[in-house]
């Protein structure tokens, strides 16, 4: 009955309200299906406050993502107002070439997540300065997008530093490195298929030679542009790829910003401030790199396109998307609470009876859960954890599983708007996720060609290529 009642509120909210129904309307469905499972869990014996703990537990849940989540808001506002952004855009029209525009992007952002493990910081990053070029070339935003996140994913999916990647090979006790080798059966097609399909996306629509020196003029008389001004991104990546906690490291790397915005871009930051006025130089750059760390720059230099592009950031930005999380992930949590999440899985399991229906109901469970959970960690532990057992009575080693989690679990997580990473990639990259998601090839061709490798047993390991290794060992 939730999940009926659930799905009926979603398509009546798309219906009423299109691509703006993530602003509000699917928040209300979420939290009006979250009443209605409660009453469901008061019906066979569980106490309203036993579910609240499950609404509670399940937001907890987030946590994290959405520190996470309001810090790229101030990284986002920094970096457009200290020239971070600006510069990545000057630069970037230069290098990168229109015809191969799509497949580029994505091949850069999966080198980089495959370096320091985030498909978030990989899309708050450099991702924020591929859209931008691809506005200046006048490509197709929802396609750049796509490209983005296929290549952000893809690195994610095979680094040893991805949450995910662990957690996958925890919930599924194999070694972590035997995990990721296995994941280039299945991995590594998909993504050269994206790349083929991205390659040949006609650009017909790019811009002349002309408009890009237009954008660049605009983008020189708004900001003292320099390469030294790649150092915020380049500090953050070194972080990361250290290892240091991804929140941590995306607020100092804003705050180096911010620095850098009163070290180098005073005038656009007194301007973000409305002038000195009677407050002084030092309290006006005090007043603009505030504003940009809470509700972001505004570009006024009357080019349009220039305004469109550098016109965001700032925490505040991030706080609709913040509540769709805690509204989806409460859901989650009293659907796990009351059962019902754990009964929809092992339901899954009554129509196995090959290798391939296995994989296959695999894969569906994942997508499911993180259309009803909201979130890829527990679309990862809990069919992991249910069906680690199921793989060994069929003779298949736990290496099959811990693939078919991260084929399935941790991609689709970023079609779905009401999960974490839909919700995240959608407002940092400014593209609704429907509308992006038809062109995220690797995250859908993925879970297809680990389902095509079930049915016809390529690359399926037997029980005896099972390392033995407990969780914690893995981790």
């Amino acid at each position: 009955m939730p999940i009926i009642f659930l799905v009926a509120l979603l398509a009546t909210s798309v219906y009423l309200f299109g691509a703006d129904s993530s602003y509000g309307a699917n928040q209300i469905a979420l939290v009006l299906a979250s009443c209605v499972a409660a009453l469901v869990g008061r019906c066979v014996g569980i106490p309203w406050l036993e579910a609240q703990k499950g609404i509670v537990d399940g937001i907890e849940v987030g946590l994290a993502p959405i520190l996470i989540l309001l810090s790229v808001g101030m990284l986002i506002g920094t970096w457009i107002v200290c020239g971070t952004v600006p510069a990545m855009i000057y630069y970037g029209v230069e290098v990168l070439n229109p015809s191969v525009f799509y497949a580029a992007s994505a091949a850069i952002c999966a080198i980089v997540a495959i370096s320091i493990g985030s498909s978030w910081t990989v899309a708050g990053t450099l991702g924020i300065g591929l859209m931008g070029i691809s506005a200046s070339f006048q490509l197709s935003p929802a396609i750049t997008a796509g490209a983005i996140i296929s290549g952000a994913y893809f690195g994610d999916k095979l680094s040893p530093m991805s949450d995910t990647t662990n957690l996958a090979a925890a919930v599924s006790s194999v070694d972590l490195f035997d995990h990721i080798r296995n994941m280039l059966w299945t991995t590594v097609p998909s993504f050269v298929l994206a790349l083929i399909v991205f390659a040949f996306i006609g650009n017909s629509e790019a811009v002349a030679p002309r408009e890009i020196d237009e954008l660049q003029k605009a983008l020189s008389s708004e900001f003292n542009i320099g390469i030294f001004l790649l150092t915020p991104l380049l500090l953050m990546l070194v972080l990361v790829y250290k290892r240091f906690p991804a929140y941590p490291s995306i607020v100092v790397s804003a705050l180096v910003g911010a620095v850098f915005a009163v070290a180098f871009q005073p005038d656009s930051v007194i301007k973000l401030a409305g002038g000195s006025g009677d407050v002084g130089r030092v309290f006006a750059l005090c007043k603009g790199v505030w504003i940009s760390l809470f509700d972001g720059y505004t570009s006024n230099s009357g080019n349009a396109l220039l305004d469109a592009l550098l016109s965001k950031g700032g925490m505040s930005s991030m706080l609709n998307t913040v509540w769709l999380i805690i509204c989806a992930l409460g859901f989650g949590g009293v659907l796990e609470r009351t059962g019902i999440l754990s009964l929809l899985l092992q339901l899954a399991l009554s129509g196995v009876k090959s290798t391939g229906s296995l994989i296959s109901v695999t894969v569906l469970t994942c997508f499911g859960t993180n259309i009803l959970a909201a979130d890829q960690f527990i679309s990862i532990a809990l069919p992991g954890r249910m069906y680690k057992d199921e793989y060994q009575r069929r003779g298949l080693s736990r290496l099959n599983l811990s693939r078919t989690l991260e084929d399935s679990g941790t991609l689709t997580s970023a079609l779905i708007p009401w999960n974490t990473c839909g919700a995240y990639m959608s407002a940092t990259l400014g593209v609704a996720t429907f509308t992006y998601a038809p062109f995220a090839f690797f995250n859908w061709l993925c879970p297809l060609v680990a389902i095509f490798y079930g049915y016809t047993q390529f690359a399926i390991k037997p029980l005896e290529s099972d390392v033995d290794m407990t969780p914690l060992e893995t981790l």
